[in-house]
């Protein structure tokens, strides 16, 4: 996954992201929405997945999310978090999804091994944890832990995105936090 606060080609990802935007806007979207999918499909992917919980929706709401950036890229207007414009996108197209299917099912237990069986520098003991201790979270939680420790988005961000109150951003990412130290802790034992 491409590192969002690193630099590419002399720039912050965050202005490089920007410029794909201006030049798909620009009508010279083919090569930079192919640079833009570069920087940002692994996030974009799992937050889809954090918030469908099922690989085939997430992998349609991602090629979705890259069409809808395709087609309104115009309306984008810069602020300095182009990531934020593009997960409100996703987080929508997501929402209509789960919407359509008018109830949210869990991610069957073979997703979750075969998406953490892509990463080989993973022990399989780690990614029993890691499924372990991404289950124990509510979808709320990883959705809002996600957005945080992905995408860097403040907590005002976020609660702005999702339309829910601060407080409740807060106290649900403390809750997830201080469940995933719980587990953690009792794991050592």
């Amino acid at each position: 996954m491409t590192c969002l606060t690193s630099t590419i080609t002399g720039m912050s990802a965050m202005d490089e992201i920007e410029r794909c935007l201006y030049d798909i806007a620009q009508g010279n979207g083919t090569l930079a929405l192919e640079k833009l999918y570069k920087y940002t499909k692994d996030m974009i992917y799992g937050y889809a997945l954090s918030m469908l919980k099922n690989t085939h929706d997430a992998e349609d709401v991602l090629h979705d999310t890259y069409i809808s950036i395709y087609h309104s890229a115009s309306r984008y207007s810069s602020r300095g978090k182009p990531m934020a414009w593009i997960i409100t996108i996703t987080r929508n197209l997501c929402l209509d999804k789960l919407r359509m299917r008018s109830r949210i099912t869990d991610l069957p237990e073979e997703n979750w091994e075969q998406h953490l069986d892509s990463s080989s520098s993973i022990s399989i003991d780690d990614k029993l944890m890691i499924e372990f201790c991404i289950n124990s979270l509510t979808s709320d939680e990883r959705e809002i832990l996600l957005l945080h420790v992905l995408s860097g988005l403040k907590h005002r961000e976020i609660s702005e995105m999702t339309n829910r109150p601060i407080a409740t951003i807060l106290s649900k990412y403390h809750r997830a936090l201080k469940k995933l130290r719980t587990l953690l802790k009792e794991e050592d034992r």
